[in-house]
């Protein structure tokens, strides 16, 4: 062969190794897109309208980070001064931020490792699956991502999410081991949730079996979400700011950060600790305590270069349970769980956001 001969043939396979990687990498590129919702298509009128203007909106000003409160819930089996100490310390936290951390809480690292590979499995699904009406045999909605109400990127989610009412985990016979693994999670998710509200009764005067009588494994509900990579990090959230309805939510959430809250009228930064959950007041308990627990709106930004995964723990009651204030006068009027969600439903409707407890005072 000769040398010009030998010199095309290694030029022929070098390219053709070269065209296959890109035709790899393109099928990478291809696989990675179909997982993803259609946010460009969706909201391409608001990302237009945005982009025309000379000065483009910050909507995540600079932030401090700060430390949540750390409970050690060890401190509830030691001697009678620990434990009220441990349970006084939780209420000064829901009192002051509305929020705190817990650690030694009973939830295995292992059961919440295998949560989130779980969790990342069914993210990883295409959009045109995860988006059927049927997905894993749940309930129409189940799945969601962004904000179909979305009117200005003020009150847009680059985020997606399944929503599990806990109810309907026995639907999910087909897919065993995501199954299993949220049941699994959900028990130790629940005896939490109710140690922890029962708890912070104690310094409120609420009846100890109030949240036994009120609240049953079904009627939580947990959602695991997904915030993809987003590419105008400073002009959107991953989730828009919010309070959350229930008595409290119990939050897993990974070393990434984002999750901030409203703190004496200013933003704040929550500093992720892989070693705790995040525990916060809802709009409930807020309610049953007549204010002394606080709903405090949080949000959680966006992050151009990381993806961020969490799961959240809804503690509800039924849906015709009433929440009355536990004291005397009364800052809310009695409402049960179905006349908020259709308050809420409707505030959303025509105005893209909840209003919440506002919406009840006397």
């Amino acid at each position: 062969m000769s040398l010009h001969c030998q010199k095309s043939a290694k030029g022929d396979k070098v390219n053709t190794h070269k065209f296959k990687a890109d035709i790899h990498q393109d099928r990478e590129d291809s696989e990675a897109m179909a997982i993803e919702p259609p946010f460009f298509e969706k909201y391409k009128a608001i990302l237009q309208s945005s982009a025309n203007e000379k000065e483009k909106p910050s909507t995540v000003e600079g932030f401090e980070e700060l430390e949540l409160p750390l409970i050690d819930l060890s401190h509830l089996n030691l001697g009678p001064l620990e434990r009220q100490e441990c349970i006084e310390k939780m209420g000064q936290a829901a009192i002051e931020w509305g929020f705190f951390q817990i650690v030694n809480h009973g939830v295995p690292d292992e059961l919440l490792n295998r949560l989130k590979q779980e969790q990342i499995k069914v993210f990883q699904q295409p959009f045109d699956k995860k988006s059927e009406n049927n997905f894993l045999n749940l309930s129409v909605q189940s799945y969601r991502w962004g904000n179909p109400l979305a009117t200005s990127l003020r009150n847009l989610s680059w985020s997606e999410a399944l929503h599990i009412s806990l109810k309907d985990i026995s639907k999910m016979d087909e897919y065993n081991k995501l199954r299993s693994t949220i049941e699994e999670y959900a028990e130790k998710a629940n005896f939490l949730a109710q140690r922890l509200a029962e708890y912070l009764a104690q310094n409120l005067g609420i009846k100890a079996n109030y949240f036994q009588e009120n609240c049953s494994p079904s009627s939580s509900s947990l959602r695991m979400n997904r915030y993809p990579p987003c590419p105008y990090p400073s002009m959107m959230f991953g989730i828009i700011p919010h309070t959350d309805t229930d008595f409290l939510t119990i939050v897993s959430q990974d070393q990434v950060g984002g999750l901030q809250l409203k703190r004496n009228g200013r933003w704040v930064s929550v500093k992720p600790n892989p070693k705790a959950l995040v525990v916060n007041i809802g709009d409930f308990y807020q309610a049953l305590s007549n204010g002394v627990y606080k709903s405090i709106t949080h949000r959680v930004i966006a992050n151009q270069e990381t993806g961020r995964y969490s799961a959240a723990y809804f503690y509800c009651p039924t849906y015709e349970t009433v929440i009355e204030s536990c004291s005397k006068p009364s800052l809310y009027k009695k409402f049960s769980f179905k006349e908020y969600r259709e308050q809420i439903q409707k505030d959303v409707k025509a105005t893209g956001d909840k209003v919440g407890l506002s919406r009840f005072l006397l």
